[in-house]
């Protein structure tokens, strides 16, 4: 017989994990080694429901019935199995073994074999799958698709038995398969059901070493030296990178399972490190700046986060990438920072230290939309200007309007009264106050110039409070 299969011989040794390292198979068999073994505990009786869910185990089954020469021997079977007459099973590489109970309790000995896949069908086994990743992907997940079976079988390894290939083995002396027999195989396909890997082992691989062999294989094939390639620093090999064909890809979405349900946003970014230790620094690291800088990142992460999960979230444009300067005032808004930290913010964002409180009010109120209207003047040209002037005149019933006094720039200043209105380039209209001298932000953007400056806050605070301003 050649390498590819054996039968598994029963001796009366002890169970042993094969570690020989040699060839399995017809060799391994004859030796006497059981190899690896595992034991399932007896199935509680099928109630009402087929032996074989799966369409393997339903091949399994197949091939026993097609088998049996004596039909009413596996129907007697089946109804032993179905009351739970099949002991605990033992599984191990050629051979399935469990005392069998008839209905009068005699207990039988019944033994299945199955023909183990030799060295040289192993390699071609191992080869097929993981030149496709949804195989290794199925047998994770403990599934045994078709094309899994047919590509194997395309390299000659065939997994499932097929007519004649379970030879049954029972102490009440039958040559043929007998109930116990029977009764073994029906149990058996029910194991199949929930573990391909039973059959594996069967055919001679445990699930450790199968699984283990898969990854030596991927990773070698993963990275490999170029053609012409012998001996030398493998470092400057040429490699080949593999990838996945896309049918490959496409037939792997039947055998996955899907992906888990994402995870709840935290109501709160998290807290970040404390970096006030025992441990001086190391030289030119500040870490007051560091925790701020952690703190910013969880911040900013749990707002993209929410950003995402937000309905309608993919017709939303691509946030505007900021500058540095811009970039460091964000950063002076979101943190709030001690003074030292707002002297090396106001520095990053180019501001004197006295100008950075002004820019941080514009970009809560309006991010970088606020900025340039508090950084920029720029003059309205006259179809922009009329629309302008227009808009003001339509925002106040007659005699209602504030003196307002314009010199040609997008800046209309209140007459007694420290309040300014600010046009951008896109007609929306800002609110000013004047404090110490200078025109810092006091509220956010409206269409309406009459709202803008009723919206106008109090900025004596923070610029934020939200104290309304009568005109």
């Amino acid at each position: 017989m050649s390498d590819d299969y054996g039968y598994g011989f029963e001796d009366d040794s002890p169970n042993e994990v094969d570690g020989s390292g040699g060839d399995d198979g017809a060799d391994a068999s004859r030796d006497g080694g059981r190899g690896p073994e595992r034991t399932f505990a007896a199935i509680p009786p099928a109630q009402g429901r087929g032996f074989a869910t799966s369409w393997w185990g339903r091949a399994w089954l197949q091939a026993l019935e097609d088998t049996a020469l004596d039909g009413q021997q596996l129907k007697q079977g089946r109804q032993l199995a179905r009351k739970g007459g099949v002991g605990a099973v033992s599984v191990r590489p050629g051979r399935i073994t469990a005392m069998v109970r008839d209905r009068d309790g005699t207990a039988h000995r019944s033994d299945v074999l199955l023909q183990q896949l030799g060295a040289g069908a192993w390699d071609r086994f191992l080869d097929m799958a993981v030149d496709r990743a949804g195989h290794i992907a199925a047998l994770l997940d403990r599934e045994m698709p078709p094309h899994l079976v047919e590509d194997a079988a395309g390299a000659g390894v065939e997994l499932l038995p097929g007519i004649g290939d379970l030879e049954p083995e029972c102490t009440c002396g039958a040559w043929d398969h007998c109930p116990h027999s029977g009764a073994l195989c029906y149990q058996v396909a029910r194991l199949l059901d929930e573990d391909p890997f039973v059959l594996l082992l069967m055919r001679g691989r445990d699930e450790r070493r199968l699984l283990d062999e898969l990854q030596v294989r991927s990773a070698a094939r993963a990275v490999r030296p170029g053609d012409g390639e012998e001996g030398g620093d493998t470092g400057d090999a040429e490699r080949e990178v593999r990838g996945v064909p896309a049918g490959e890809a496409f037939a792997a979405a039947g055998t996955l399972p899907p992906l888990p349900a994402p995870p709840s946003a935290p109501d709160a970014p998290g807290l970040g490190p404390s970096l006030d230790t025992e441990t001086p620094p190391a030289p030119g690291v500040d870490p007051a700046a560091l925790e701020v800088l952690a703190a910013d990142s969880a911040v900013r992460a749990h707002r993209m986060l929410q950003d995402a999960l937000a309905p309608g979230h993919e017709e939303q444009p691509l946030p505007v990438e900021l500058t540095p300067q811009q970039d460091a005032v964000r950063l002076a808004a979101d943190a709030r920072p001690d003074a030292r930290i707002g002297a090396r913010l106001a520095a990053g964002a180019g501001r004197p230290s006295a100008d950075l409180d002004a820019a941080v009010r514009a970009w809560r109120y309006g991010g970088v939309a606020a900025l340039a209207v508090l950084d920029e003047e720029w003059t309205p040209g006259p179809e922009d200007l009329g629309r302008g002037r227009a808009r003001l005149g339509e925002a106040w019933e007659a005699g209602e309007r504030p003196a307002l006094r314009g010199g040609g720039r997008a800046r209309w200043t209140v007459a007694g009264a420290d309040l300014q209105l600010r046009l951008d380039r896109d007609g929306r209209w800002w609110p000013y106050r004047k404090e110490r001298g200078r025109w810092v932000p006091a509220g956010p953007a409206d269409d309406d110039p009459a709202g803008a400056l009723a919206g106008a806050e109090d900025g004596s605070a923070d610029g934020t409070s939200g104290v309304g301003v009568a005109v």
